[in-house]
């Protein structure tokens, strides 16, 4: 019976209008519509169907506030038997991968997944931090992950072809896309999780390793020159003078 323990992130819609406040030091969560981070549903969907049949079981914690509880509950609306949520406003990477191994250390699990990253910060650190911190195995954006007793096996892309790993559990794993499909909650599944249970935990004490300093937003985009394409030699001032890329 596998105990499997995935990660899950509370992030922005892709759609959402991103603004800061206080001289650009926070980020403006004023109507924006919190989802739950695509990659950590891939990783949902993938433990699910590993415990399926099996009598495993899967767990989802997130570090977060109060706020974040609807995410949670979609969830274990998805599949999820029980939750873990650490009640701290998530600080940066660190702090996230010090919560969640603060927790397992006293609550073991032979596989713990993450998505590959967040698409707010796209940092791609929880899993390889995870590893480090319970000294265990870690791999990340793999492509493929099954489980055969004690053993997992996966299969990452690499430069020039794949890359298919054996490791004996228990391991850290960060997924990407084609590791499962996501799973949509069906009515029986969302009206279960409302009474699945949702542990809330104090964090551990972290020391800060680093410090938000401002936040910027991309430039707007400028206007677009159109050049015919049998016109070269505008093309190359153009790049030359006004783009100053050759």
């Amino acid at each position: 019976m596998t105990k499997i323990l995935v990660c899950i992130s509370n992030v922005p819609d892709t759609t959402t209008k991103i603004t800061f406040t206080d001289n650009n030091t926070q980020f403006n969560t004023s109507g924006v519509q919190f989802i739950l981070n695509p990659y950590d549903e891939i990783a949902l969907s993938r433990a699910i169907e590993l415990t399926e049949g099996t009598g495993g079981t899967v767990t989802v914690i997130n570090v977060g506030e109060a706020g974040t509880e609807p995410t949670i509950r979609k969830a274990l609306a998805i599949g999820a038997a029980d939750a873990v949520r650490v009640n701290a406003k998530p600080k940066d990477a660190w702090f996230v991968a010090s919560q969640i191994a603060g927790y397992v250390k006293n609550n073991p699990f032979d596989l713990i997944l993450t998505g590959q990253e967040s698409i707010d910060y796209n940092g791609a650190k929880i899993a390889g931090m995870l590893g480090e911190l319970l000294d265990i195995p870690s791999v990340s954006i793999i492509k493929k992950l099954s489980v055969e007793g004690n053993t997992a096996t996966v299969e990452r892309e690499i430069e020039g072809g794949k890359e298919v790993l054996t490791i004996p559990l228990p391991i850290v794993a960060g997924t990407a896309e084609g590791v499962a499909d996501p799973k949509i909650p069906n009515m029986r599944g969302i009206m279960s999780a409302r009474t699945k249970p949702l542990n809330v935990i104090e964090p551990v004490e972290v020391k800060d390793l680093s410090a938000v300093i401002s936040f910027e937003t991309p430039a707007p985009r400028g206007q677009v020159t159109l050049v015919q394409a049998d016109d070269t030699a505008k093309l190359v001032d153009l790049l030359h003078t006004e783009a100053k890329v050759i």
